[in-house]
């Protein structure tokens, strides 16, 4: 099946757009700014090497965890770069788990006296992490501001860090929303370039003299990949346009169903309250209980669509893990579709 691309630059929020511009040995050049970028090093990187996508836990049984770029660099320490799509409840728990394997990995036979190399872990977002900011706008929330978290083990009273060869950093890009004329820094470039790549015809202007930003953007043209390549983006961006598709009319239709019922329970809860203490005061206090529960409510079912279309196709862990589900919730889905 062949798809009519209109955009100039492929969309590095699909899995191959972000592979191909930064996860090949032949492009390395720009995951190295990137990196050097964000975590700016003393010691700044010059050489990486990637390795397997794939790591697998210490016995057959173990889950395993497949990353979208890991790497290390001539010093042996390590990064896995992940790039998040949908919104997931529990990615912080999922980048701790992730840095547990290139950890499990420097065990030596033998002798062994538990140095460790550095290991960074970088998840960009497409996404907010806070949940209660998801559908809060306001450029007047300071934490909405806040695209770039950076953590490390600290002291909890004197906030020292206890530990700096564990590097976590988050970038939500949702909160990104600098304009050209406001970039002031070379990470700013690149959130921009992420954030508007798929979107712009052309090279930005502030953008034109930087040689990497050239190859960037020359990376990302669609009619510079090969036909095999034009074919694999063009099934991963129908898989992104059919996954947004989906939720959006299973969240509409949720949220309509559990407004609906939100508003019913709440109306009857207002009016209840409103003969005790003032009927104008009883109804506006309920419709509001009503609506925020029937949305609640209406997220759940949307999950639970796109879970029911993805059960044919995945497991239930990787269900699991992309819904934001339990793998409870996705069993029962399971054995109630069987029946």
């Amino acid at each position: 099946m062949c798809i009519s691309i209109k955009d100039k630059y492929i969309d590095p929020f699909t899995d191959f757009g972000f592979k191909h511009i930064f996860g090949t040995e032949k492009n390395k050049k720009l995951l190295i700014s990137f990196l050097n970028d964000i975590l700016e090093l003393k010691d700044k990187i010059v050489d990486i090497e990637y390795r397997s996508l794939e790591k697998l836990g210490l016995k057959i049984y173990d889950r395993k965890a497949i990353f979208d770029v890991y790497c290390t660099d001539t010093k042996d320490n390590k990064f896995i770069v992940e790039l998040q799509k949908s919104e997931q409840k529990y990615f912080k728990d999922r980048s701790i788990y992730y840095t547990t394997f290139p950890i499990q990995e420097q065990a030596k036979k033998g002798a062994w006296n538990y140095q460790l190399t550095k290991i960074y872990f970088i998840g960009i977002l497409d996404f907010s992490m806070d949940i209660d900011l998801r559908y809060n706008k306001s450029k007047e929330d300071d934490r909405y501001s806040k695209y770039l978290t950076k953590v490390k083990l600290c002291d909890e009273d004197t906030k020292d860090i206890f530990y700096d060869k564990l590097t976590y950093i988050y970038l939500e890009m949702p909160k990104f929303r600098k304009t050209e004329q406001e970039l002031s820094s070379h990470l700013d470039k690149w959130l921009y370039y992420l954030k508007n790549l798929n979107d712009v015809t052309s090279v930005p202007k502030i953008l034109q003299n930087d040689d990497i930003f050239k190859e960037a953007f020359d990376v990302a043209e669609f009619l510079a990949l090969d036909s095999d390549e034009q074919f694999a983006y063009q099934q991963d961006l129908k898989a992104k346009w059919d996954n947004y598709a989906v939720m959006e009319f299973a969240k509409e239709k949720a949220e309509f169903e559990g407004m609906q019922k939100g508003i019913k329970k709440g109306i009857k809860k207002g009016i209840k309250k409103g003969l005790e203490k003032g009927l104008e005061k009883g109804l506006e206090k309920g419709m509001k209980e009503g609506l925020e529960k029937g949305k609640a409510e209406g997220e759940k079912n949307a999950k639970l669509e796109v879970a029911k279309k993805l059960l044919d196709i995945l497991d239930i862990e990787m269900i699991a893990l992309k819904t934001g589900l339990t793998q409870e919730d996705i069993t029962k889905l399971k054995e109630k579709n069987e029946n």
